[in-house]
């Protein structure tokens, strides 16, 4: 596999412009508006897996939008590596932020990327990462380097909660078989710093209402003798944390799994530049729960965050008026144990409890997913670790996440089957926000590391076989 490296030299130019061409698509899975452009990417994920040298490749309906699936078997004797990712992404909103077209994608030079990075909404998360394993299959294919079986799952909801890769893992739990589950979707700590994803945090996300008065009214007129579902939203919303920026809701805690003193100190060992951080971000000090590192702020505690908030006018100019609703969106990072439909029905009747007089809130659940944590004495993990190490050249670091990936849980539920995150973003790759990118340095040496990952798992599974 030592040739890997001039393949990628040679067809450089065309991986990259491949990820180019598909994060022009604009893919958003959240908005009505864009349902042909997430079908239509679909389409081209489908045929860039016919070109890597897939034998069998799919458009496969569900109740929402397509997963495209693809599969190389060259033994049933082998093992078999099931490759998860997502073609939808997340809205570009606000889009005035963005120095350049979110779906127009530039590579520009940064001082984190002298090689240049792509900028545009997807480039990282997650149609970079997952494109990375389609370029990966194409090498070992055309290079006869393909040890095990393959199979490719790549779903068009993830940024809205996957609702639809449930009912189709239920349906095609034989079509799915595999020895190990492989995901890039996450990060690593730095470009000279591999790191394998050990914990995902689940989520909860609901949105919330409060009505005052049946219309819009005059705040001069009315003022001080109604309530004002605006003030109250606000009010609600800081009563769920206390001043050590506690979550207040009853029982919210109850099923945390503490880490050991042993267990803190180990991931202390990660490294992390507090003030980088806050120049990083442009702020002047960080802030969280107390008692926690910002590292364990961010990866091993429950958090609560409000993601949007709205009611009334927001226009040019002034308008008097008491607004009859407010709304507001609310998400909750878990931990394990947390059941994330527990969490739901604890924050539900919580809200609603207290709510004052003269409104009436209501608590809408979106969706959500479970905690995840990936034993690091499985072939999985030593596989992926050897493969970091033959290109990297050192031992990745074992690293918690914040982030959530809500299928993994139900992955080993379903499919029985550990997941691996080999993920290749960096923090500051700006997912979910505005100028996305992806450094063109990631992309390649992902494209190159993954191929390892397959030889690895093989000659582990047949030296225990």
């Amino acid at each position: 596999m030592e040739n890997i490296a001039s393949y990628i030299t040679t067809h450089k130019d065309r991986f990259i412009q491949e990820l180019v061409e598909l994060l022009k698509i604009p893919s958003i899975s959240a908005d009505p508006a864009f349902a042909q452009d997430v079908l239509n990417t679909a389409e081209a994920v489908k045929s860039a897996l016919d070109a890597a040298g897939c034998e069998v490749t799919e458009i496969c309906e569900t109740p929402g939008y397509p997963i495209v699936y693809g599969e190389k078997i060259i033994d049933p004797k082998l093992p078999t590596v099931l490759v998860y990712g997502h073609y939808d992404v997340q809205p570009p909103d606000p889009v005035d932020l963005w120095n350049s077209p979110p779906f127009e994608p530039v590579i520009k030079a940064t001082d984190l990327h002298p090689e240049g990075a792509i900028f545009a909404r997807g480039a990282c998360d997650d149609k970079g990462q997952m494109y990375m394993h389609v370029k990966a299959l194409e090498f070992m294919v055309k290079n006869n380097e393909l040890p095990c079986n393959v199979k490719f799952m790549i779903e068009g909801e993830e940024e809205v909660g996957s609702e639809s890769l449930g009912w189709f893992v239920e349906h095609n739990r034989e079509k799915l078989a595999n020895d190990v589950i492989l995901i890039s979707d996450t990060g690593m700590i730095a470009k000279d710093i591999p790191s394998i994803t050990t914990g995902l945090r689940g989520l909860s996300y609901v949105e919330v209402e409060v009505v005052g008065p049946n219309r819009d009214l005059h705040s001069g007129l009315y003022g001080g003798a109604v309530a004002n579902p605006i003030n109250i939203m606000t009010k609600l919303i800081a009563s769920l944390h206390d001043e050590n920026n506690h979550i207040t809701v009853p029982g919210f805690y109850d099923k945390v799994i503490e880490l050991s003193v042993e267990e803190r100190a180990e991931m202390a060992k990660a490294p992390f530049n507090l003030e980088n951080y806050k120049k990083a971000l442009d702020i002047e000090d960080v802030y969280g729960e107390k008692g926690y590192s910002t590292n364990e702020r961010n990866s091993i505690r429950p958090t609560l965050d409000v993601n949007g908030i709205w009611g009334g006018y927001t226009g040019e100019g002034a308008k008097t008026v008491i607004a009859s609703k407010a709304y507001a969106k609310i998400s909750m990072r878990l931990v394990p144990d947390q059941d994330w439909k527990e969490i739901t029905q604890l924050f539900k009747a919580h809200f609603e409890s207290i709510a004052p007089k003269g409104t009436r809130v209501t608590v809408k659940p979106h969706h959500g997913g479970f905690p995840y944590v990936t034993p690091m004495d499985s072939l999985g993990y030593a596989a992926a670790s050897k493969a970091y190490e033959a290109t990297f050249g050192k031992t990745p670091i074992p690293q918690r996440s914040g982030g959530s990936i809500p299928i993994v849980s139900l992955f080993e539920k379903e499919l029985k089957s550990k997941t691996i995150l080999m993920g290749f973003g960096l923090d500051s790759d700006a997912i979910h926000s505005p100028n996305e990118h992806f450094g063109l340095w990631n992309y390649l040496k992902g494209i190159e590391t993954i191929p390892y990952f397959y030889r690895y798992f093989t000659e582990l599974s047949n030296s225990e076989s």
